[in-house]
């Protein structure tokens, strides 16, 4: 069963309580990461294909799988990797089309079963949040969300869908191909753009997204695997466009204020 570990933030020393997630395996068992309660957690400074999985061994039937590395986002932007003990090492890297330079966007194959419970997002290049003093949220009337396993580039485009549409937004459509304008997601009253790539994302592709938005008078909303620059962070919070990373399980994770409010404000 899934155990709580705490961890401690190498920079501004914030202690975190983290649940260690739990993944079914072909055979039917559950593979609960064996995060290290000794570990020292690992600053994720630019995410890497290898970087991204760890090797575990079922302990029921003993087969080897790869699984979503356990990381952690502190408040203070700092993004950790946490040591998992027995980890069969790195998982060498793979091609796959689609990304941008030809380079790999996300891994082609990881259990098609979504993990329960998911571990937390991956929040790059994350900045304080302004509000300290926010109101908690209040419960949301909607069923759990069933997030969709991230494999390729297509991938992260549907879960994000997926994300819109658990929110309340209709008639979601999804892009084969970015369009020049930016925008993967489009419904009557919402548009996206999804950056499956394993850099941050910029301040151009934030204000083009915003600028969108504006024209269409339409909510603009950004998805991303690898975070935001820390310009394009300060740049939604100013426009309060909402920011969520994505992790490689396909659920979403908001990082800014607006984003929060997004999630509150829909039904």
């Amino acid at each position: 069963m899934a155990e709580s570990v705490l961890v401690r933030c190498p920079v501004c020393r914030r202690e975190h309580t983290y649940t260690t997630p739990v993944y079914p395996c072909t055979c039917g068992a559950p593979v609960a990461l064996p995060v290290l309660r000794a570990g020292v957690p690992v600053q994720v400074t630019h995410r890497t294909w290898a970087g991204s999985w760890v090797r575990v061994r079922c302990g029921a039937c003993g087969r080897d799988d790869e699984w979503p590395q356990p990381e952690l986002g502190c408040d203070c932007g700092t993004v950790l990797r946490l040591p998992v003990a027995g980890a069969g090492g790195a998982v060498p890297p793979r091609s796959l089309p689609g990304g941008a330079g030809g380079t790999p966007v996300v891994p082609p194959a990881v259990p098609s079963v979504p993990p329960s419970p998911p571990p937390p997002p991956p929040e790059a290049a994350r900045t304080p949040r302004t509000s300290s003093r926010r109101p908690p949220l209040p419960p949301l009337r909607r069923p759990a969300f069933r997030p969709v396993t991230i494999r390729t580039a297509q991938d992260a485009k549907t879960a994000a869908a997926q994300y819109l549409r658990w929110l309340g937004f209709t008639e979601i459509r999804v892009t084969e191909r970015t369009p020049a304008s930016g925008i993967d997601l489009r419904g009557p009253e919402v548009v996206a753009h999804v950056d499956p790539t394993t850099s941050p994302t910029a301040l151009r592709e934030i204000e083009t997204l915003w600028l969108n938005g504006l024209n269409e008078s339409a909510v603009a909303v950004c998805f991303s695997l690898a975070g935001y620059a820390r310009d394009a962070r300060v740049r939604a919070d100013e426009l309060s466009l909402p920011l969520f990373v994505l992790d490689l399980t396909g659920t979403p994770q908001p990082v800014n204020d607006p984003a929060d409010e997004l999630i509150r404000s829909t039904p």
